[in-house]
């Protein structure tokens, strides 16, 4: 236990060893494991994170809290132990509940600590330094919210967040402490003793018996059946029960996202390139950690043809099942446990999918590989979307470990396609809410998390929300290449203003030198304009493990609205009269 002094008791002039928040707070952190934390500093929480630093925590500033709660919302899904961002009051909690908001949709473990204004002037309005009921604002946006206001709650405040964010559905989890809490001294060895370790956060929970038969039967009696991998699934690291069972069962699989890797996506059980086919013509569907959200048209609409669907879905969280559409096998449980529930379940009658089914598969994948590849291949200067994504693949081949980072319009929807993974947990992505801006605070928890070097694909729009960021990966030196797909805008860089008074709405800088960013803090920038280039540039940042960011020139008409999702850009159809 840490002690900020020892003081003489002028009554039984003896020495008492006293502690304080500051290092209750460090302390309870150290004893769960925590070894890492990013934040920004400022009033109340400047001396907090140099104590944390000093009694042997990493602490990772950034510019801005947003960043800081990426990142630590990515740590969280990297290590299955909750990711902490500290933020001061008021603003700065703020800018960070955004990213503990994603994290909380995403099923991300990720505790927010903020330092507060002092309870008694905030609850009368009287307008103390950033006064705001932050733990009110944060409730209806995490998954818990707790506050701490007295010194030997700390232990029990912090052991509850931690609880929280990892049981069950992981997610975000808002920790309040204002700034009185850190000043307030106690014996140490009381302090020592209020300290709670943390025992089976996320306990396993196993399915029914019941549960398991029924899914098996329903698959057993499946003649065209498929399985989707979520992001949950890779969350799980159950990656070996996976495996096992999508080889032993024969089915073919289709990875969402940041599901791709847990198999690589040249298996050959692998869908992914014949995504259209096996959604609209499958019979019976296995959901591991996938939901039926908007990413996957709600389970119903011309996408999933008109075939009839039976699903059957495991998800530790009850609420979960019949969200769209009914379920008619729910597996509640943690996706090991399920998995291998189901994997026992494989015995000598089960029989492997038709060829007829996956034969239909298989010719489709290799009209549609065949279909893409000549796009991928070419060489030419402006590049496009599919040519720059074809020298990345290449890239990716070749360094299966790498951390991909992806963030954009086209950008993000046609690498989701391009660029094959190999290795799970290794696509990192927007998620479940699409948003834009989590690219380069993915990429800092990423390598900081992992020491992989990480590559950042990002658009030019995406990249401007967290470009600032940056400098803080030359001045912590991180092995981060980041490529900026740049077409002078957003979708496109073409548009106009009808009146001739500024620039379109979708447009920006033309021909923007996004590499003299990097330059200006110390690390490499570099300017490419063909596939090969871009390549070459890449190979380098990679070996080196030098900060790079590469501003990839791409064709300003290459783009189109939204990707493959401009359906959600409603149209007017009203005519304005002249």
């Amino acid at each position: 236990m840490s002690a900020i002094a020892q003081m003489i008791d002028p009554v039984a002039d003896v020495e008492q060893e006293l502690t304080d928040g500051f290092h209750l707070v460090i302390d309870a952190l150290k004893l769960n494991g925590i070894d890492t934390i990013y934040g920004v500093p400022g009033i109340p929480i400047t001396d907090l994170g140099r104590m944390a630093q000093a009694e042997g925590i990493r602490v990772v500033s950034f510019r801005h809290e947003q960043n800081a709660g990426n990142a630590a919302a990515i740590a969280g899904f990297l290590t299955k132990k909750p990711g902490i961002c500290l933020t001061v009051s008021a603003p700065g909690f703020l800018n960070g509940l955004t990213a503990l908001a994603n994290a909380t949709t995403n099923c991300f473990p990720m505790i927010l600590i903020s330092g507060s204004s002092e309870r008694e002037i905030v609850d009368l309005q009287q307008g103390d330094y950033e006064e705001m009921d932050q733990l009110a604002i944060a409730k209806p946006l995490c998954k818990a919210a707790f506050r701490v206001l007295h010194a030997a709650d700390i232990g029990i405040g912090v052991a509850r967040a931690i609880r929280a964010a990892v049981s069950g559905r992981p997610g975000g989890v808002y920790l309040d402490l204002p700034a009185k809490l850190f000043s307030q001294v106690m014996d140490a060895e009381a302090g020592a003793k209020s300290l709670v370790k943390v025992i089976d956060a996320a306990p396993a929970q196993l399915p029914a018996p019941s549960a398991v038969k029924r899914a098996l039967d329903v698959l057993k009696a499946a003649k065209r059946p498929l399985i989707i991998l979520g992001k949950g699934a890779a969350y799980s690291q159950a990656d070996e029960e996976i495996r096992t069972f999508v080889e032993k069962s024969g089915i073919p699989f289709l990875p969402m996202s940041m599901a791709k890797g847990i198999l690589p996506d040249t298996h050959p059980q692998s869908a992914g390139a014949a995504r259209s086919t096996v959604l609209k013509d499958a019979d019976v569907v296995l959901l591991v950690g996938a939901r039926l959200n908007w990413l996957l048209s709600h389970g119903k609409g011309k996408t999933w043809g008109d075939a009839p669907k039976k699903f059957i879905q495991i998800d530790i969280e009850p609420k979960e099942m019949d969200s769209n559409v009914e379920i008619v096998a729910p597996l509640v449980g943690d996706i090991g446990s399920c998995i291998s529930a189901l994997l026992a379940g494989i015995d000598g009658s089960w029989q492997a999918p038709s060829t007829e089914w996956t034969g239909a598969i298989n010719a489709r994948k290799e009209a549609n590989i065949a279909k893409m590849a000549p796009k991928l291949m070419k060489n030419s200067a402006p590049m496009d979307f599919h040519s720059a994504l074809g020298a990345l693949r290449t890239v990716i081949k070749e360094r299966p470990d790498a951390i991909l980072v992806n963030e954009g319009a086209n950008t993000l929807d046609l690498a989701r396609g391009i660029i094959d993974m190999y290795e799970p947990r290794k696509r990192l992505d927007v998620g479940t809410w699409g948003v834009m801006g989590i690219g380069m605070g993915f990429a800092v928890g990423a390598a900081v998390e992992t020491g992989k070097p990480v590559l950042a694909v990002e658009g030019d729009s995406a990249f401007g929300f967290s470009g600032m960021e940056v400098e803080t990966i030359c001045r912590y030196n991180l092995p981060v290449c980041i490529v900026i797909f740049n077409n002078n805008g957003i979708y496109r860089g073409t548009d106009t203003d009808p009146t001739g008074r500024d620039p379109g709405t979708t447009v920006f800088v033309k021909d923007s030198r996004y590499d003299k960013m990097m330059e200006a803090f110390g690390g490499v920038g570099v300017h490419v304009t063909t596939p090969d280039e871009l390549k070459r540039a890449v190979d380098k940042a990679m070996d080196s493990g030098v900060p790079t960011l590469i501003n990839a020139a791409i064709d300003p008409a290459a783009g189109s609205e939204s990707g493959n999702i401009g359906s959600l850009n409603p149209q007017s159809v009203v005519k304005k009269k002249s």
